[in-house]
């Protein structure tokens, strides 16, 4: 089976015959928190005041394998400048890495703790296998998660890893 060989580590929490949240591996979904961030979009606005930047149309970053699509990222800076403390993407957010992809209406991504956010009818595609929710979080240093709010899985038998 692709998705979650042989589903190690999936947990479901069920309430009333309905999955409320999932923790799932996406082996897929990793990165290097510590590589540099490549920025491109059709325009970029500079606050000097509260040292942040805004991204908006088309908007492609890219950290080492992982692509993160948007139509608008807001930058957020740590506390010297010098580094990215925080992105966050709006509108038509959609996060690849390898064979996995995840869908969703807006991205919270931290960098230094290599963590992402993504919230509003999440969609994650793993292979032929789906999983969708309202909320899911990943730490992209373990390729670890968890899927929140009416979670729904679909899942193809008898796939070989």
């Amino acid at each position: 089976m692709r998705f979650l060989p042989a589903l190690a580590g999936l947990t479901l929490a069920l309430g009333f015959g309905a999955a409320l949240a999932q923790e799932v591996a996406f082996p897929g979904l990793r990165t290097d928190p510590d590589a540099q961030v490549e920025v491109t979009a059709d325009s970029l606005s500079v606050h000097q005041a509260d040292g942040s930047a805004v991204f908006t149309g088309n908007v492609l970053i890219v950290q080492g394998p992982m692509r993160l699509k948007a139509e608008k990222v807001e930058v957020e800076y740590g506390a010297d400048r010098s580094k990215i403390a925080k992105l966050h993407a709006s509108g038509g957010v959609t996060l690849v890495s390898g064979k996995d992809a995840a869908e969703a209406r807006e991205a919270v991504y931290e960098v230094a703790a290599g963590a992402v956010e993504l919230t509003g009818d999440v969609l994650l595609t793993q292979g032929p296998n789906v999983l969708s929710g309202q909320h899911m979080t990943i730490d992209l240093k373990t390729g670890t998660g968890r899927m929140d709010g009416r979670v729904r899985t679909i899942l193809q038998p008898g796939e070989t890893p």
